[in-house]
């Protein structure tokens, strides 16, 4: 097959190194990929939004998979200009990707099918929202409701903090249009994990559970990012837990869509917030979270081609898929400053000596060669990810390789995976 991935962060190079390994695979794209990912695929100057460019390469080069990594091009059709076209795609529809891109279409979805989640009001004025946060108090919850690149979202410890992020949003637009309206949240307690599922219109296939690190600073302290570390499995992701958030959580969500003439396709990620009352849902994504993707990918054992184009062609009911036992933990490499203003263009050294260890493979997220030069580009850039046999042991190396990376102005956290190194 032909295969084109859309996207070039680290989840794009987990899904391009995993890609690269199928015997199905006889040629790989990705537009517009990194550094890293040209390694393992021949980039294209084409941007993952550029969704004219996209459907012209794609029928120029007679692709025959199109795998779409970020929201936004799903948000935006892409999936349903190349459905037209006859060319298989790998994502939900631009009415499925709602789930992702509208929290209030999201929140009324789970109101109407029974789905555990926060309780919740919508607002489409500040007024109305300040109003309502007054009455309630805090600690509460602001989304902007559209794609915010995972900014979009304060927890509010106080009132006046509230009615700040109410004002950022709505007045000050600090998100776009992202922000012309906001869902309000009651805030929820408990240890957040992350759960997937693969989709295929009618039936799914449980992915492996995975635990994400947010906030920039350890011990969960500082703004939200878009992700500094993640680590799978996730121990308080029991069986009994990953079942009971099947049946409340996944299965009622690809029967609600699929009832509501919008079946959903792709890969269903769920942000799940263990509570004492349960497992409750925070929030979807309709792409695979990043930095998950990377200790995802480490961990599966089975042909991802095959997954992908079965969840495209609908005959997931049958299928399974195969996990290694080890665990398998990444370590986010950002660029000082992030997740506010940081400088690009600075120079990395010693990612071959990071992978000198064979259980330990460095994705890119934001990376460019410039005159033989390895530069980050972004704000977060490595993920140093590292299997072993539980996810102290894969802690370990994943640590011991970013210390062989040369990067003075970039950092990390050094606590991820504490709270399964703690268990």
């Amino acid at each position: 097959m032909r295969i084109l991935i859309v996207g070039g962060g680290g989840r794009e190079h987990a899904l391009a190194w995993a890609i690269a390994a199928s015997p199905l695979c006889d040629a790989l794209y990705c537009a517009p990929g990194n550094a890293g990912i040209a390694q393992e695929a021949i980039c294209v100057p084409v941007g993952a939004d550029d969704i004219e460019g996209l459907v012209a390469f794609v029928q120029t080069e007679a692709i025959d998979l199109v795998v779409v990594g970020p929201e936004a091009p799903l948000v935006a059709g892409l999936v349903d200009r190349l459905d037209a076209l006859g060319i298989r795609a790998f994502g939900p529809s631009a009415a499925a990707a709602q789930l992702e891109g509208s929290k209030g279409f999201m929140k009324d979805f789970c109101a109407r099918h029974a789905i555990p989640t926060a309780g919740y009001a919508r607002f489409d004025t500040a007024e109305a929202a300040r109003a309502y946060i007054r009455d309630h108090g805090a600690p509460i919850v602001v989304k902007a409701d559209g794609l915010a690149a995972g900014k979009g979202v304060t927890v509010a410890a106080s009132v006046e903090e509230a009615e700040a992020a109410v004002a950022a949003a709505m007045e000050e637009a600090a998100f776009g249009a992202a922000g012309a309206e906001v869902v309000i949240e009651d805030c929820m307690v408990g240890e957040e994990i992350s759960i997937f599922a693969l989709c295929d219109g009618t039936h799914f296939v449980p992915f492996a559970s995975a635990q994400d690190h947010k906030a920039v600073g350890e011990g969960d302290t500082g703004p939200n990012t878009g992700g500094m570390g993640a680590y799978s499995p996730a121990p308080v992701a029991t069986p009994v837990l990953e079942q009971q958030v099947i049946d409340e959580i996944i299965r009622p969500t690809v029967d609600g869509m699929a009832a509501d003439g919008v079946p959903f396709k792709g890969v269903l990620f769920a942000g799940i917030m263990v509570t004492e009352d349960g497992p409750k849902l925070l929030e979807f994504n309709v792409r695979f979270g990043d930095p998950e993707c990377q200790v995802l990918m480490m961990r599966l054992k089975s042909d991802l081609v095959t997954a992908l184009v079965a969840a495209c062609d609908g005959v997931l009911e049958h299928f399974d898929l195969r996990w290694h036992d080890d665990a398998a933990l990444v370590v986010v490499m950002a660029a000082n400053g992030y997740p506010g203003a940081y400088e690009k263009g600075t120079e990395i050294k010693g990612v071959a000596e990071a992978e000198a260890d064979e259980a330990v493979t460095v994705f890119h997220a934001g990376t460019a060669i410039d005159d033989g030069r390895l530069l980050a580009t972004g704000g977060r850039v490595l993920g140093v990810t590292a299997i072993g046999q539980t996810v102290g042991d894969a802690q370990a190396r994943a640590y011991a390789a970013v210390d062989r990376i040369d990067w003075p102005d970039g950092f990390c956290r050094r606590d991820i995976g504490w709270r399964a190194v703690g268990r």
